[in-house]
Protein backbone atom coordinates (compact mmCIF):
# COMPACT_ATOMS: atom_id res chain seq x y z
CA UNK A 1 0.00 0.00 0.00
CA UNK A 2 1.26 3.48 -0.86
CA UNK A 3 1.82 5.92 1.99
CA UNK A 4 -0.30 9.06 1.51
CA UNK A 5 1.58 12.33 1.10
CA UNK A 6 1.31 14.78 4.04
CA UNK A 7 -1.64 17.14 3.58
CA UNK A 8 -3.38 14.97 0.96
CA UNK A 9 -6.65 14.90 2.93
CA UNK A 10 -6.81 18.71 2.82
CA UNK A 11 -5.85 18.81 -0.85
CA UNK A 12 -8.35 16.09 -1.69
CA UNK A 13 -11.12 17.90 0.22
CA UNK A 14 -10.37 21.12 -1.69
CA UNK A 15 -10.42 19.31 -5.03
CA UNK A 16 -13.66 17.44 -4.39
CA UNK A 17 -15.30 20.65 -3.10
CA UNK A 18 -15.11 21.87 -6.70
CA UNK A 19 -17.36 19.01 -7.87
CA UNK A 20 -20.95 20.08 -8.29
CA UNK A 21 -22.93 16.90 -8.85
CA UNK A 22 -26.72 16.77 -8.69
CA UNK A 23 -28.16 15.63 -5.37
CA UNK A 24 -30.50 12.64 -5.17
CA UNK A 25 -33.02 11.46 -2.61
CA UNK A 26 -33.03 7.72 -1.97
CA UNK A 27 -35.98 6.00 -0.32
CA UNK A 28 -36.19 2.41 0.82
CA UNK A 29 -38.04 0.00 3.06
CA UNK A 30 -36.62 -2.90 5.01
CA UNK A 31 -37.83 -4.91 7.97
CA UNK A 32 -41.16 -3.09 7.89
CA UNK A 33 -39.48 0.31 8.32
CA UNK A 34 -39.19 3.03 5.68
CA UNK A 35 -36.37 5.55 5.36
CA UNK A 36 -34.89 8.08 2.99
CA UNK A 37 -31.99 10.48 2.73
CA UNK A 38 -30.28 13.05 0.53
CA UNK A 39 -27.37 11.46 -1.33
CA UNK A 40 -24.37 13.15 -2.91
CA UNK A 41 -22.16 10.09 -3.56
CA UNK A 42 -23.47 8.08 -6.51
CA UNK A 43 -22.58 6.98 -10.03
CA UNK A 44 -23.74 4.93 -12.95
CA UNK A 45 -21.44 1.93 -12.79
CA UNK A 46 -22.40 -0.21 -15.80
CA UNK A 47 -24.18 0.17 -19.13
CA UNK A 48 -24.85 -3.52 -19.89
CA UNK A 49 -26.29 -4.66 -17.63
CA UNK A 50 -27.44 -1.28 -16.32
CA UNK A 51 -26.16 -0.67 -12.78
CA UNK A 52 -26.12 2.33 -10.45
CA UNK A 53 -24.14 2.75 -7.23
CA UNK A 54 -25.62 4.76 -4.34
CA UNK A 55 -23.40 5.39 -1.30
CA UNK A 56 -24.90 5.92 2.16
CA UNK A 57 -23.07 6.81 5.37
CA UNK A 58 -22.89 4.01 7.94
CA UNK A 59 -24.08 6.57 10.54
CA UNK A 60 -27.24 7.44 8.60
CA UNK A 61 -30.60 6.04 9.72
CA UNK A 62 -31.35 5.16 6.10
CA UNK A 63 -28.29 2.89 6.08
CA UNK A 64 -29.71 0.94 9.03
CA UNK A 65 -32.89 0.33 7.02
CA UNK A 66 -31.15 -0.18 3.66
CA UNK A 67 -29.06 -3.11 4.92
CA UNK A 68 -32.37 -5.00 5.29
CA UNK A 69 -33.88 -3.70 2.03
CA UNK A 70 -34.26 -5.49 -1.27
CA UNK A 71 -35.05 -2.34 -3.30
CA UNK A 72 -34.46 1.41 -3.39
CA UNK A 73 -35.96 4.30 -5.30
CA UNK A 74 -33.59 7.00 -6.53
CA UNK A 75 -35.32 10.37 -6.97
CA UNK A 76 -33.74 13.15 -9.04
CA UNK A 77 -34.18 16.44 -7.16
CA UNK A 78 -35.10 19.58 -9.10
CA UNK A 79 -33.42 22.84 -8.14
CA UNK A 80 -36.62 24.24 -6.63
CA UNK A 81 -37.17 21.33 -4.23
CA UNK A 82 -34.97 22.74 -1.47
CA UNK A 83 -37.55 22.03 1.26
CA UNK A 84 -37.56 18.33 0.33
CA UNK A 85 -33.76 18.31 0.21
CA UNK A 86 -33.60 19.97 3.64
CA UNK A 87 -36.05 17.44 5.08
CA UNK A 88 -34.25 14.39 3.69
CA UNK A 89 -30.77 15.82 4.22
CA UNK A 90 -31.15 17.75 7.46
CA UNK A 91 -33.46 15.58 9.52
CA UNK A 92 -32.59 12.17 10.87
CA UNK A 93 -35.01 9.29 10.65
CA UNK A 94 -33.88 8.28 14.12
CA UNK A 95 -36.37 10.70 15.64
CA UNK A 96 -38.43 12.14 12.75
CA UNK A 97 -40.87 10.44 10.36
CA UNK A 98 -39.88 12.30 7.20
CA UNK A 99 -42.71 10.67 5.27
CA UNK A 100 -45.34 12.24 7.55
CA UNK A 101 -44.31 15.64 6.13
CA UNK A 102 -44.56 14.78 2.41
CA UNK A 103 -46.97 13.26 -0.08
CA UNK A 104 -45.89 9.80 -1.17
CA UNK A 105 -47.30 6.47 -2.19
CA UNK A 106 -46.01 2.93 -2.40
CA UNK A 107 -43.95 2.43 -5.53
CA UNK A 108 -42.36 -0.73 -6.90
CA UNK A 109 -41.98 -3.34 -4.19
CA UNK A 110 -43.78 -1.12 -1.67
CA UNK A 111 -40.87 1.34 -1.47
CA UNK A 112 -41.92 4.96 -0.78
CA UNK A 113 -42.18 6.99 -3.98
CA UNK A 114 -42.21 10.76 -3.37
CA UNK A 115 -45.12 12.39 -5.22
CA UNK A 116 -43.36 15.72 -5.74
CA UNK A 117 -40.44 14.23 -7.69
CA UNK A 118 -41.44 12.89 -11.09
CA UNK A 119 -38.02 11.73 -12.35
CA UNK A 120 -36.95 8.55 -10.59
CA UNK A 121 -35.99 4.92 -10.92
CA UNK A 122 -36.43 1.89 -8.71
CA UNK A 123 -33.65 -0.65 -8.43
CA UNK A 124 -33.13 -4.01 -6.81
CA UNK A 125 -30.15 -4.12 -4.46
CA UNK A 126 -27.79 -6.67 -6.06
CA UNK A 127 -24.72 -6.02 -3.93
CA UNK A 128 -23.50 -4.07 -0.91
CA UNK A 129 -19.88 -2.90 -0.85
CA UNK A 130 -18.01 -1.35 2.07
CA UNK A 131 -16.42 1.93 0.96
CA UNK A 132 -14.85 3.44 4.07
CA UNK A 133 -17.38 5.42 6.10
CA UNK A 134 -20.05 4.76 3.45
CA UNK A 135 -21.55 1.59 2.00
CA UNK A 136 -22.25 1.33 -1.71
CA UNK A 137 -25.57 -0.19 -2.72
CA UNK A 138 -25.37 -1.52 -6.27
CA UNK A 139 -28.77 -1.25 -7.93
CA UNK A 140 -30.23 -3.02 -10.96
CA UNK A 141 -32.93 -0.69 -12.35
CA UNK A 142 -36.38 -2.28 -12.71
CA UNK A 143 -38.79 0.65 -13.21
CA UNK A 144 -38.76 4.42 -13.53
CA UNK A 145 -40.11 7.63 -14.98
CA UNK A 146 -38.50 10.61 -16.72
CA UNK A 147 -40.09 14.04 -16.77
CA UNK A 148 -40.45 15.23 -20.35
CA UNK A 149 -38.79 18.59 -19.74
CA UNK A 150 -36.04 18.06 -17.24
CA UNK A 151 -35.83 20.85 -14.68
CA UNK A 152 -32.41 22.03 -13.54
CA UNK A 153 -31.22 19.77 -10.72
CA UNK A 154 -30.39 20.70 -7.14
CA UNK A 155 -26.60 20.63 -7.06
CA UNK A 156 -24.10 20.07 -4.29
CA UNK A 157 -23.08 23.75 -3.99
CA UNK A 158 -26.67 24.64 -3.01
CA UNK A 159 -27.22 21.58 -0.79
CA UNK A 160 -24.00 21.86 1.22
CA UNK A 161 -25.55 24.55 3.41
CA UNK A 162 -27.97 21.93 4.76
CA UNK A 163 -26.87 20.88 8.23
CA UNK A 164 -26.73 17.05 8.06
CA UNK A 165 -28.96 15.02 10.36
CA UNK A 166 -25.94 12.78 11.06
CA UNK A 167 -22.19 13.37 10.71
CA UNK A 168 -20.62 11.67 7.71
Amino acid sequence: MTTPMPGIETTFARLTAELDAPMLIVTTEGGGERAGCLVGFWTQSSIRPPRFLVCISRLNHTYKVAVRAERMIVHFVPEGATELAELFGGETGDDVDKFAAVDWHRGPGGVPLLDGLDTWFAGDVVERVGLGDHVGFLLAPIDGAVRRTAAPRLRFHRARRIEPGHPA
